[in-house]
């Protein structure tokens, strides 16, 4: 294991990691306050379309991810109420988004997977040990500003979140902090596809979140703890795909993930927040 942990590659894994953990415990933190899992779960299909889109085309499939799951992010919030992504507009999109994500792999096997064979299962599934150079940096640094815009709007986020009418009426920007929301959680799908693939994304965005709101009921306390269980599950899944080399680290770090959320329920749940502590 020490072996492995001195690569170059697990040192990568690492630093990307570490940064995709914080943003999505940050980002997810506010997503399941908000309801808006429904809206992650489509966007982890929307990054797949997207970055079959981009490979078909002979394009970056980064600039697939980030387009698509931004864009339909955006495209959500407008169709739904104050910014909100509503679940009668996404589940009105996401048959076709699924559609179009089969039809691109086609486009993709069929006529450009001899230059990457593997592209299309790395979305799938998550390719964190094979990031390097570019996608280190590119890595840090989205997920260190979507960290760092997410901590600059918590506060009128977290009040639009709890009590949108009230909010809306002293003059907070409801609609323009849910696009700005939709926006970030676009970028965060879109950079932890990376490391845990399309098909794990959900897990990585709710389950720390979700963990931090059954064990306290502070919210400025449990953005934190979202946070920093998202970096713990981040780097215990990636120690334990090295103490096992067959496990995929994308297992690895969900099974950590699942792991943690399920131990809560050995736990006290929180208390539901109380106006005045809110």
């Amino acid at each position: 294991m020490s072996t492995v942990i001195s690569q170059a590659f697990f040192q990568h894994a690492l630093l990307a990691g570490t940064f995709i953990a914080l943003a999505c415990g940050l980002v997810g933190y506010f997503l399941v306050l908000r309801a808006q899992i429904f809206t992650g779960d489509a966007l982890s299909h929307v990054a797949f379309t997207g970055a079959m889109a981009a490979l078909a085309g002979g394009y970056d499939l980064r600039l697939g991810l980030f387009a698509a799951t931004i864009g339909v992010g955006l495209l959500i919030g407008g169709l739904g109420r104050r910014g909100r992504a509503d679940d009668v507009v996404i589940g009105s999109v996401f048959a076709w988004i699924l559609g179009l994500g089969a039809f691109f792999l086609t486009v993709y096997t069929t006529s450009r997977s001899g230059a990457q064979g593997g592209a299309g299962t790395s979305v799938l599934f998550g390719s964190i040990f094979g990031l390097h150079g570019n996608q280190i940096t590119v890595a840090v640094a989205v997920a260190g500003a979507v960290c760092l815009i997410v901590l600059l709007i918590a506060r009128p986020l977290l009040f639009a979140t709890l009590d949108e009418a009230v909010a809306a009426a002293r003059g907070v920007p409801v609609r323009v902090l849910g696009f700005m929301f939709l926006a970030l959680v676009g970028a965060c799908a879109g950079e932890a596809t990376q490391a845990v693939g399309s098909l794990l994304l959900l897990g990585l965005l709710a389950a720390p979140a979700g963990a931090a709101i059954r064990l306290t009921d502070r919210p400025y306390r449990a953005l934190a703890l979202s946070a920093a269980l998202a970096v713990a599950e981040m780097w215990g899944g990636l120690l334990l795909s090295a103490a096992a080399p067959k496990l995929p680290p994308s297992f690895a770090i969900m099974a950590v993930a699942t792991a943690v959320y399920a131990a809560t329920f050995l736990v006290r749940p929180a208390r539901a927040a109380h106006p005045a502590t809110a």
